[in-house]
C-alpha cells in the first residue's frame, strides 16, 4: 500500500522545499496498528520543521495540482541553524486522529481494529501512518476525527502548565497570546479548577473572546494602559509563572517586572537585590522571532527558560502521563474542543495562498489537513 505525504527539505544552498511524495506502508508488527489518517491540524510547533526559517513572501510554485511544489529562500543569517538537516527530506504533522484499519497480532493491537483513534506519531500529513498502540488514544464511541485531532499538542500543553504550576510551588498563572485554541482551553481548565489565570492578548477583540468565556483577567498589550492593566492582574492573583507563546521581543521582560513589582508591593521596603520571591517565565513558542530582550529590573530571584511538552511528560512519569491523556479523551469535545478556519487537503497544504493563511499562525486561522481529501 502506498500513502501520499507532505515532506520539507533544506538544501545546503539555502532552498526549502515543500513537495508531495507516495511512500510504501510497511506491514504492521505485532504492537502496531495501521490509521487511516482524516485530520492532523497545523500548529505552530509544526510550522518549526515545516516551513523552519524560509522567507515565504518569496516562494513560488511548481509541479502539477495533484504533486504540487514549493520553493523558498532561506536567509543565509538562519542557514546555519538549519545545518542538521541539510538535503534531508523530513516527513511532517505532529499529531491527528483516523480509523485504524488493520492491526498487528497483539491483544492491544487487536482491540483498537476499526477504532477512532488520536495520535502523536509525528508523520500525520500522510494518508496512511503505521505506529505503535502506545502512541494512540481511544477515542470515545461517537468521537469524531476531527474532534480528536487536537487531542494531544494543545491539551496536554495545558495540562502540563498547570502540573508545572503545582510542581514547583506557584499558585496562579500568566500566558501570553491567550486567545488561541490552547489559550481557552487554558482558561476553562482554570475556571473549573478554580486557579487564578492572567491572559496577555494582542487586540481587543481578543478580550471580549476570553471574557465570553469566564476569563477574569485579560490584559491587551496594544492598550495604551497595558503595563498598568499587567501590574494591576500581577498583584491581584499573585501569578509568579507565565508562559509565553511569543518568545521574542520584550514581553517576557515585561511579565517578569510586573511580577517584581507586584512582589514589592506586598512586601515593602528596600532591598538591593529585590524580592525574594521567585518570578519564572518559559518560553514555549515562538511567534516572534526577534532576539528576546531582557532589561533586568527585577532583583535576582527570577528565571527565563524554555518549555516543551516531551520532556515535561518524561518528567512526570507514564502513571500521570496516562492520567492526563485519559482526562483529555473525556473531555475533547468541551474542555479541550478545538476550531478550524478551514480542512484542506495535501495539496492545498502546499497552495501558497493557504500557507500565506496559516503561517501567520493567527488566532481564528487554525487550518485542519484531512490528508484523504480528494485522493481516489
Amino acid at each position: 500500500m502506498k500513502s501520499r505525504q507532505i515532506r520539507s527539505k533544506v538544501t545546503s544552498d539555502g532552498q526549502l522545499i515543500l513537495l508531495l511524495e507516495d511512500v510504501e506502508v510497511p506491514s504492521p508488527g505485532p504492537d502496531e496498528v495501521v490509521v487511516r489518517v482524516e485530520a492532523s491540524p497545523i500548529n505552530p510547533s509544526d510550522l518549526g520543521l515545516l516551513i523552519g526559517p524560509a522567507d515565504m513572501s518569496r516562494a513560488q510554485a511548481s509541479g502539477t495540482s495533484d504533486f504540487p511544489v514549493v520553493t523558498a529562500p532561506i536567509p543565509s543569517a538562519m542557514l546555519p541553524s538549519q545545518a542538521d538537516r541539510f538535503d534531508m527530506s523530513l516527513p511532517a504533522g505532529n499529531e491527528g486522529a483516523g480509523v485504524v484499519i488493520a492491526a498487528g497480532s497483539s491483544e492491544a493491537a487487536q482491540a483498537l481494529q476499526g477504532k477512532t483513534v488520536a495520535a502523536i506519531a509525528r508523520e500525520m500529513y500522510s494518508q496512511y501512518r503505521v505506529m505503535h498502540v502506545s502512541q494512540c488514544l481511544l477515542l470515545h464511541e461517537g468521537t469524531t476525527a476531527r474532534e480528536g485531532a487536537s487531542c494531544f499538542v494543545n491539551p496536554l500543553t495545558v495540562l502540563g502548565m498547570v502540573e508545572t504550576m503545582r510542581l514547583e510551588g506557584h499558585t496562579a498563572l500568566v500566558h501570553t497570546a491567550a486567545a488561541s485554541n490552547l489559550g481557552q482551553m487554558l482558561q476553562k481548565v482554570c475556571n473549573d479548577e478554580g486557579i487564578a489565570l492572567v491572559n496577555v492578548v494582542r487586540r481587543p477583540e481578543h478580550v471580549e473572546l476570553l471574557r465570553g468565556i469566564g476569563a477574569r483577567y485579560v490584559c491587551d498589550t496594544s492598550s495604551d494602559t497595558f503595563e498598568d492593566d499587567l501590574i494591576a492582574a500581577l498583584t491581584e492573583t499573585g501569578a509568579t509563572l507565565a508562559f509565553d507563546a511569543t518568545g521574542g521581543g520584550p514581553l517576557a521582560n515585561q511579565l517578569l517586572h510586573g511580577m517584581e513589582v507586584a512582589a514589592k508591593a506586598k512586601d515593602p521596603g528596600f532591598n538591593r537585590y529585590g524580592s525574594n520571591v521567585h518570578k519564572q517565565v518559559y518560553i514555549y513558542g515562538g511567534l516572534d522571532t526577534s532576539p528576546t530582550v531582557l532589561h533586568r529590573s527585577y532583583g535576582l530571584a527570577w528565571g527565563l527558560g524554555g518549555w516543551l511538552l516531551t520532556p515535561f511528560l518524561e518528567r512526570v512519569g507514564q502513571e500521570a502521563s496516562e492520567r492526563l491523556r485519559q482526562r483529555v479523551a473525556d473531555e475533547v469535545t468541551t474542555t479541550f474542543a478545538s476550531d478550524y478556519a478551514r480542512e484542506i487537503s495535501l495539496a492545498e497544504a502546499l497552495d501558497l495562498d493557504n500557507i500565506a493563511v496559516y503561517n501567520r499562525r493567527a488566532t481564528g486561522e487554525k487550518y485542519l489537513i484531512n490528508p484523504n481529501k480528494d485522493i481516489g
